[in-house]
């Protein structure tokens, strides 16, 4: 646990990163059980964006994790700037050689903390034995796709970080379209028949999510790293910016959002949206979106200064990480939220009843997270 938020944040960062997380620890629960309860178009509509799409497509569920990869790339440049003010340097490639090793070591070991911790949130202490094992996660990709958009920060100029965001989109697809794979051929982007799938048929070890390939796979994992360049490009913008008006920065976040949006859209056609591949459409408009959605709270909370509504959201953003393992297995907070609540919830009208459960355990993990907070306890990995 670490007694400080990382300094020279942006406000609207912990904001998204807690909104993004606060319908993976306990919001989608509260939104299929209120259309349940409530079942008009608005309600069924929002429960269905909280389902992964089958294959192709996309929902504001598979958004989350792209988001939230977004997110850590923006604040790339924030929290190396400490570091370049220290050494009187302006642009990271301009470090010495000294401290660039320091960084490295640092950056490599928060990675392997987040491949630990996303092998625990899979299980691995239960010892259900190697063959049961999820190796990939969630937090796994976080830190592979962080470390490697990391070291391009470190030691390419803008310029050849934006031919590296290309030539990451483009290899991957014309890897993904033009090899074959043993008894499918090239361009099958099915479950089976993907690239993607055979190489973690093939390399990765343990468990695979879904039998024959893995969301959170090895060479999907490749596309991911353009997604956290994204943030490094819009955290860059930010701050090398500042004789830019308010207006002028908003306007450019919007239309490269809507770029890539287009981009995504079109290219569609031939390498379709898909979270689960992470194809090169889905990194542009997922990446557009990540953009509309941060451009929406740097507006809000940094620019215009309404803050206060977005506290909830600040509580859960500066503890992200840990309310996300707890949510995912560690906490029982519905065992909590019924100790606790569970006497008043049943004299509720029966329909209404897993609402307020869902909202209840939402609570719980409110309180918890308020008193981490109070303590100034955050886990920083």
């Amino acid at each position: 646990m670490s007694k400080a938020i990382t300094p020279d944040r942006l406000i609207s960062l912990d904001a998204l990163r807690g909104f993004v997380m606060f319908w993976i620890m306990s919001g989608e629960h509260i939104m299929h059980a209120l259309a349940k309860a409530v079942p008009i178009p608005v309600f069924i509509w929002m429960s269905s964006q909280l389902h992964h799409a089958e294959w192709n497509g996309i929902t504001f569920y598979d958004m989350i994790f792209p988001i939230f990869l977004f997110v850590a790339g923006v604040s790339m440049p924030y929290s190396f700037e400490k570091k370049m003010n220290l050494a009187g340097v302006k642009t990271p490639r301009e470090l010495p050689s000294k401290e660039k090793k320091k960084i490295y070591r640092s950056m490599l070991k928060r990675t392997c903390i987040l491949l630990f911790l996303g092998f625990v949130v899979n299980g691995l202490l239960r010892f259900d034995g190697f063959d049961q094992t999820r190796f990939a996660s969630v937090l796994g990709r976080i830190g592979l796709a962080w470390f490697f958009a990391g070291l391009i920060y470190l030691n390419f100029n803008l310029k050849s970080q934006l031919l590296w965001f290309t030539g990451i989109l483009a290899g991957y697809y014309l890897a993904m379209k033009f090899i074959p794979v043993p008894d499918f051929g090239a361009g099958v982007l099915t479950k089976e028949g993907s690239l993607e799938g055979y190489i973690d048929r093939l390399f990765l070890p343990g468990r695979l999510h879904s039998t024959v390939y893995d969301p959170e796979g090895l060479f999907s994992t490749i596309p991911a790293v353009a997604t956290a360049l994204l943030g490094v490009f819009l955290g860059t913008f930010l701050k090398t910016n500042n004789h830019f008006s308010s207006g002028n920065k908003l306007a450019v976040m919007i239309l490269a959002a809507i770029v890539l949006i287009g981009i995504g859209v079109i290219w569609d056609y031939d390498f379709p949206i898909n979270k689960h591949l992470w194809t090169s459409s889905f990194v542009c408009f997922v990446g557009g979106f990540s953009i509309l959605f941060f451009t929406f709270f740097y507006l809000v909370i940094d620019l215009l200064g309404f803050h206060k509504w977005a506290f909830p959201l600040l509580l859960i953003g500066s503890n992200s990480i840990l309310i996300y393992i707890a949510a995912e297995g560690l906490v029982d907070f519905a065992h909590t939220a019924q100790y606790v609540f569970g006497g008043i919830i049943k004299f509720t009208p029966l329909i209404w009843q897993p609402v307020f459960t869902a909202l209840s355990i939402t609570f719980v993990q409110l309180l918890l997270l308020y008193f981490l907070y109070k303590k100034r306890w955050f886990l920083k990995v």
